[in-house]
């Protein structure tokens, strides 16, 4: 089950707390060993830099059907 949250500081370390939900479905119990796969959240913004279109939506559109004709 995929769920999202956030890291925090929990002395000199960095922790997650599991939501109550998620401790449920999975019926998980205090010291118990969980597998826990990490996977960062990405903005497409960091990714691809903000595109800068100085024609209208119109304008857009026209220039590229001039490739279907």
């Amino acid at each position: 089950m995929a769920t999202e949250v956030t890291v925090r500081r929990w002395g000199n370390s960095l922790g997650v707390v599991l939501p109550k939900e998620l401790i449920d479905k999975q019926n998980l119990s205090e010291n118990e060993t969980v597998c826990i796969n990490v996977v960062k959240v990405a903005h497409l913004k960091d990714l691809f830099g903000s595109v800068k279109i100085k024609r209208s939506g119109q304008e857009f559109k026209d220039f590229v059907r001039k490739g279907w004709e």
